[in-house]
């Protein structure tokens, strides 16, 4: 009989732990997880599934309009916020449910309490102490507020799925994936929208293009975007509204602030430093390439890690733990060609190197890029543009990166990430026929280079 109370003790039920916890026990372990709040993590509740059904609800404004083009009119509809907030809430208590009875179904253990980690070997739960052979941290990340005076006033992407009313007007701050998503829903759903971000160009860290292109698309759909700014500091009126004050000094008053700056490992109070796990400086947790920690017993996947925080990521790594804990079969995640979308408007996605990435690491590449209206803007008036591009390594041929911005680019996209896995080359792109008429048959029928 084990020494241990369970054969896994997982704390944080999100996508990477409740995967990995579902699994193992599938494997045939006895194991326990501890969630203290929701049931489905950051992505079920205050992220991807929430924040899509929003962004649903954001393209409709561009949809209607588009309709007239194409003989449909009638009268203007109206935008009516709590039918959203509620229909998107019924949804997400659905979605909570189905991962708490995944849990159960496969017969772990759950504990509806905050766990901490006692030592290599114990979790203190709810009062008690439950020892594990392993254990497992998941726990996910927490959007961050810079520190500056009346920061309080502010909200971040968790606030902003449960606003009791939408405000005439919103500054968003920052210029990742999550800000150019919300700017794109607030100014969706007929709120005055300004971007605000400290740097020269949004979506740093994605090709150059897709950042330059994407601010041209969101002023063209009337959200004000002011690069190389940042607020130093905010102060309520008395019409409640919000007075910004910029750090060049200039004054702005606004509905709401959103920043959309960052956000942190969940580590702190957990006990893992005194448990002797090693942390970074922002606080996640190091493992290696096995997901184990500094502390053999005890390991970590998903957001808690900051590497590359993604849903589908996560997931992925709680496979590939249970099949290393629980299978024999230590196994490691391939993070070469992951695909990744931004659900903007209009939407992003791409796979693989940008394309000074593809430089910084020695490839010579040749570069192909198409610039085009699709075809329903013919008639809908619409004057937005669908960018591809695609980075290839001249000396084998091989398709390095893939990167669109236009109408569905996550749904596409996924596809070209099947043919990056592959080790597809610019000859079989070329070589594929096209699906006509479509926006994705331009990914092979590119046939100019582009000089510069």
């Amino acid at each position: 009989m084990s020494r241990f109370d369970f054969d896994l003790f997982t704390i944080g039920a999100g996508s990477g732990g409740v995967r990995a916890s579902r699994v193992c026990a599938g494997y045939g372990a006895r194991v326990a997880v501890a969630e203290e709040r929701y049931f489905g993590g950051t992505c079920v509740n205050v992220g991807c599934i929430p924040k899509k059904l929003f962004s649903y609800a954001a393209h409709f404004h561009d949809d209607f309009h588009d309709a007239a083009g194409f003989g449909w009119t009638g009268p203007a509809p109206t935008f009516d916020w709590p039918t959203l907030l509620a229909n998107k809430n019924t949804e997400i208590a659905r979605l909570n449910g189905i991962y708490e009875g995944v849990l159960a179904r496969a017969g772990v253990t759950i504990l509806r309490h905050r766990a901490t980690v006692v030592d290599p070997h114990t979790v203190e739960c709810g009062g008690k102490h439950y020892t594990a052979k392993h254990i497992l941290v998941a726990t996910g990340s927490w959007p961050t507020v810079p520190d500056i005076p009346g920061q309080q006033l502010a909200i971040t992407s968790n606030e902003a799925f449960f606003l009791p009313q939408l405000p005439p007007s919103i500054f968003v701050v920052g210029g990742g994936y999550i800000a150019v998503e919300f700017a794109s829903i607030f100014n969706g759903l007929g709120v005055e929208t300004t971007l605000l971000y400290r740097g020269k160009r949004l979506l740093r860290g994605f090709d150059a293009d897709l950042g330059l292109r994407l601010a041209d698309e969101m002023a063209k759909k009337g959200i004000k975007i002011r690069l190389e700014s940042d607020i130093a500091s905010l102060s309520k009126q008395p019409d409640g509204s919000l007075l910004a004050t910029f750090q060049d000094g200039k004054l702005q008053s606004t509905g709401a602030v959103m920043f959309a700056t960052g956000r942190k490992p969940n580590t702190p109070n957990l006990g893992l430093e005194a448990a002797g796990v090693e942390l970074a400086a922002d606080g996640a947790v190091k493992v290696n390439e096995y997901y184990t920690t500094s502390v053999p017993s005890i390991h970590a996947l998903g957001d808690v890690t900051n590497r590359i925080n993604l849903t589908p990521v996560a997931t992925a790594e709680g496979m590939a733990l249970a099949k290393t804990l629980f299978r024999d079969a230590p196994t490691k995640l391939d993070y070469l060609h992951i695909p990744t979308a931004v659900f903007s408007i209009p939407n992003l996605a791409t796979v693989g190197m940008p394309e000074a990435l593809a430089v910084e690491c020695g490839h010579e590449v040749e570069i192909y890029k198409t610039t085009f209206r699709a075809l329903k803007h013919t008639l809908s008036g619409s004057e937005e543009k669908t960018f591809m591009k695609l980075v290839v390594d001249k000396s084998s041929g091989r398709v390095l990166g893939v990167h669109m911005m236009g109408a569905e680019a996550g749904e596409i996209i996924q596809g070209m990430a099947i043919a990056l896995k592959c080790g597809a080359t610019k000859e079989q792109f070329d070589s594929t026929i096209g699906i006509h008429p479509t926006a994705a048959e331009e990914f092979v029928t590119m046939r100019e280079k582009f000089s510069g």
